[in-house]
């Protein structure tokens, strides 16, 4: 078990360091929080995984650790942020009149 939860740890550290290498600017609230989610959900990925096979199928745990690792990192990615992306506020509402809706019902009412 102590082999597969050092493997766990480096196949955590190693998807946290591919996210913030491949897309830098979707993880703006910084690295210790990116590498942290990525080792964190590795380790409990990879025990989980291990329990729950009996530890029959290691190179298995090791894919689900990394696969649920991958996964969580996106949590904090924030691609609205990211560099050339639209600005926070995308979508455009129409300005509400007061009284507007109430006005809009009487139209439509059968005579």
């Amino acid at each position: 078990m102590l082999v597969e939860t050092v493997a766990f740890a480096l196949v955590g550290l190693i998807v946290g360091a591919a996210a913030l290498v491949s897309l830098p600017g979707y993880f703006p609230a910084g690295r210790a929080l990116t590498l942290g989610t990525a080792l964190g959900s590795a380790l409990l990925a990879g025990v989980i995984a291990h329990f729950a096979l009996d530890g029959r199928y290691p190179a298995a745990s090791i894919a689900i650790s990394a696969v649920a690792s991958a996964l969580l990192t996106s949590v904090p990615a924030r691609p609205d942020l990211a560099a050339g992306r639209a600005p926070a506020h995308r979508h455009r509402h129409r300005q509400h009149r007061p009284g507007a809706h109430r006005a809009a019902h009487r139209r439509h009412r059968p005579a």
